[in-house]
């Protein structure tokens, strides 16, 4: 598109063949009348969606990154793209999932408040599990990790994540087994996920075992 056929174009407006925008992440309803967040649109009656990837992805988590670092400045220390999103070429649930660091999870008002400011919500709560907090955003289906740095879930997702868009042999396996699952009905995103857990875990194996490699071989500076 042309600079002229850019400014001419309304801020709101999309090229007719262009993706879909994701869902909010309120399932395109209202909230109950407690406030509480509906259910995630990417499961409906019992059925987890996926699509095929979009280019578009990189640039939603960008603009959510962007979002996250003008309402943390220093709090955020790091802010990283995973999930299926994060992988160029696979199919995931129409969900950016984005990783926030920030320097102890469990001192929310360091960083929930901001947040909230900014449009996000407190969906979940694991303080047993490093700290985990999961928070929505608010234009598109959007789930916002939290850990602290060191957090060993938070080096798992990003192992996982550059596993995948580097083997494309793994990224293909997955792909298959996420297809197939998501045939099935399940009792909830979670129970979907666990059903992934040992290929997830046979690819992080994988991963790991090419990183020890890499490293033996590297020359000593």
């Amino acid at each position: 598109m042309s600079p002229k056929e850019s400014a001419d174009r309304s801020p709101d407006a999309r090229p007719t063949d262009a993706p879909a925008p994701l869902p909010s992440r309120r399932g395109g309803g209202a909230a109950p009348a407690s406030g509480a967040l509906a259910p995630p649109p990417h499961f409906i009656d019992g059925r987890v969606v996926i699509v095929e990837a979009d280019p578009k992805w990189p640039y939603l988590f960008q603009r959510e990154a962007d979002r996250i670092r003008e309402a943390l400045g220093a709090t955020a220390v790091s802010v990283e793209h995973v999930g299926s999103t994060a992988v160029p070429g696979l199919c995931a649930k129409p969900c950016v999932d984005v990783l926030l660091t920030v320097p102890d999870p469990g001192e929310e008002e360091a960083y929930v408040p901001p947040l909230e400011r900014a449009g996000y919500a407190v969906a979940h709560r694991e303080p047993e599990a490093e700290g985990h907090r999961l928070l929505r955003g608010p234009d598109v289906n959007t789930n916002v990790h939290v850990y602290g740095p060191g957090a060993a879930e938070a080096e798992r997702l990003l192992l996982f994540r550059d596993r995948l868009r580097a083997d494309p042999a793994d990224r293909e396996h997955y792909a298959q087994v996420k297809t197939e699952l998501v045939q099935r009905r399940w009792e909830s995103v979670q129970a979907y996920a666990d059903a992934k857990a040992d290929t997830v875990d046979e690819i992080l194996a994988r991963a790991r075992e090419a990183r020890a490699r890499a490293s033996t071989a590297a020359p000593a500076e």
